[in-house]
């Protein structure tokens, strides 16, 4: 149970220094169990397996002004993101542009890819009403041009979450009606009614991950989503906003090959997806899958021009790119401003 201050603790093995352990079970301060860093710990790991990363993998540590006022501004504003839940490698450089990616409804996931380091429990219906406002006042506050909204997946909520992804976009179009608005939401469980009321909220791009080839979906996808879901929710957001843009992402190096990569490309150019971001999966903690190959930055480059010649309007691919990666830079047909020859 959690202590008179709401603080999390461990119900089922002793807390790490500084926290919970990861792949240990604790209770949130709103009272629901939650498992740290979303998969439980699963016995002895090879930790040989963790070591030797390539030179291109190396983001530098987060700091500067402008870190520090994105983190202060999140805080205030009682805000999640997933550049800080999801452990992304950029976070530094982000933030310090003065961008963030906000994750709304909260930090715990109701499902467990195996790939993902977000927590995982059942928030039991709850909100935060404030959320939409806030988030809508912290985007003003922070000048941003183009704002990415995600969240965690909420199959505890009838409609998803569709609704309270509706309201924070049109918060922040009523304050900021110049901001550019990206969602990239959850599959809503294929519910396509549940889109549309996304789609429908004055968005400019629409996202949903399809993270991976269809062969390899499970174990690397919690057995809730799917890859063909992933797809049906995709095609239906293009075909009921032909102005909104469509995007999706896959992390290489969990064991797809070349011709499942290609495959998957015409299967998302099938149904029209703009924009496509592919990264290098990097494993969060020892619990998660390991990472099967290393792609060079070379390898992103020829991944990039093929899907450019299948007819995405932008392919934004590199080691360290991740779903968000400099969003607002998609459509200026230069890889986002990343040079993947001078990682090397």
């Amino acid at each position: 149970m959690a202590d008179l201050k709401g603080i999390p603790v461990v119900t089922d093995s002793a807390p790490a220094q500084g926290g919970v352990k990861s792949g240990a079970k604790y209770v949130t301060a709103q009272g629901f169990a939650a498992i740290k860093d979303g998969v439980k710990t699963r016995g002895a790991v090879d930790r040989a397996a963790l070591a030797g990363k390539p030179r291109w993998l190396k983001a530098p540590m987060p700091a500067g002004k402008g870190f520090d006022e994105v983190k202060r501004n999140v805080r205030e504003h009682r805000l999640a993101t997933v550049c800080e839940e999801a452990k992304c490698p950029n976070i530094g450089e982000c933030w310090n542009a003065g961008t963030a990616t906000i994750m709304l409804m909260g930090a715990v996931c109701t499902r467990a890819c195996r790939f993902c380091a977000v927590d995982t429990g059942n928030p039991r219906g709850w909100l935060d009403a404030e959320e939409p406002e806030n988030t809508a006042r912290s985007v003003e506050l922070m000048g941003l041009k183009y704002i990415v909204l995600t969240s965690v997946n909420r199959d505890d909520l009838p409609d998803g979450g569709a609704a309270h992804y509706a309201a924070a976009i049109r918060a922040i179009k009523r304050r900021t009606p110049q901001v550019a608005v990206e969602a990239l939401t959850p599959d809503f469980e294929g519910v396509l009614p549940d889109v549309e009321i996304v789609v429908d909220s004055g968005l400019d791009v629409f996202a949903q991950n399809v993270e991976t080839v269809a062969r390899l979906t499970h174990p690397v996808r919690d057995p809730r989503a799917s890859y063909q879901q992933t797809l049906a929710v995709l095609a239906h957001a293009k075909q009921h906003r032909q102005d909104v843009l469509t995007k999706t992402s896959l992390m290489l190096g969990l064991g797809e090959t070349d011709d499942g990569i290609l495959a998957t490309l015409r299967d998302l150019r099938a149904i029209d997806v703009d924009i496509l971001t592919l990264g290098q999966y990097l494993r969060p903690t020892v619990n998660h899958l390991p990472v099967e190959r290393f792609v060079s930055p070379q390898q992103f480059d020829d991944y990039r021009r093929q899907a450019l010649g299948l007819g995405f309007r932008e392919c934004v691919a590199g080691p360290l790119v991740r779903s968000s990666y400099r969003a607002e830079q998609a459509l200026a047909g230069n890889n986002a401003g990343l040079d993947n020859s001078a990682l090397l």
